[in-house]
């Protein structure tokens, strides 16, 4: 069995598109003004892995219980990707993963690629 300690943080990806971006402004906008979370850039394109546009919210493991149920009850039907942070990004993306929505497929061969386990 793994240790939980090994998780240093959390990620949620937030996709959107042109139509849904305005909705995940409003989610943002609802994240920021409801916790500590570090919010990051707006990606209008595909990059790494992610095979829609989006944006990351990194927050902390305490984080957890409070974070992921507010994302339940307001993603305003966007697709979420949540997990973890252990220094394994292949699998944090994969099998220690969780999606909110549809389950979009990710390009883990970039990840491999780029050598990060």
């Amino acid at each position: 069995m793994k240790d939980t300690a090994q998780i240093t943080g959390f990620h949620a990806h937030i996709y959107f598109d042109t139509s849904s971006r305005d909705a995940a402004a409003r989610v943002r906008e609802g994240l920021g003004a409801s916790f500590e979370v570090h919010l990051g850039r707006w990606h209008d394109k595909p990059i790494g892995p992610h095979p829609k546009a989006m944006y990351q919210v990194a927050f902390l493991p305490e984080q957890f219980g409070k974070v992921v149920p507010w994302l339940m009850l307001n993603r305003e039907g966007l697709d979420i990707l949540v997990h973890p942070s252990t220094g394994d990004d292949v699998g944090d993306h994969t099998d220690r993963s969780l999606w909110l929505g549809e389950k979009l497929e990710l390009n883990i061969e970039i990840l491999r690629a780029i050598g990060i386990r």
